[in-house]
């Protein structure tokens, strides 16, 4: 996905920084328009206090840039697979229109 490990180290996966680096690379790589990502934590564990499970940060990479938003989806990991699928796929089509 082409993200620089010292982000990693710095900032971890969950983060904004991620996100947009794994948008961004996955556009390049697969030579599209747009591409999204996604990076959180599902559950049910794995969370931290700065970083509780339902973290989510959804990254989007098109013509107009890069950018990544920070979500809060609760502590139940079924639905916070679907939510951030679902709210990935909105972010697009709201960035397309």
């Amino acid at each position: 996905m082409g993200v620089a490990a010292s982000d990693i180290d710095k900032h971890g996966a969950v983060s904004r920084q991620v996100a947009e680096q794994m948008a961004s690379g996955a556009k390049k790589r697969l030579k599209t328009d747009y591409a999204i990502s996604t990076s959180g934590i599902a559950g049910p564990g794995g969370g931290s206090e700065e970083k509780p499970v339902g973290t989510v940060w959804i990254g989007i990479a098109g013509p107009n840039g890069v950018k990544a938003k920070l979500f809060h989806f609760g502590e139940h990991r079924g639905r916070n697979i679907r939510r951030s699928a679902l709210m990935a796929l909105n972010i697009l089509r709201l960035e397309i229109l």
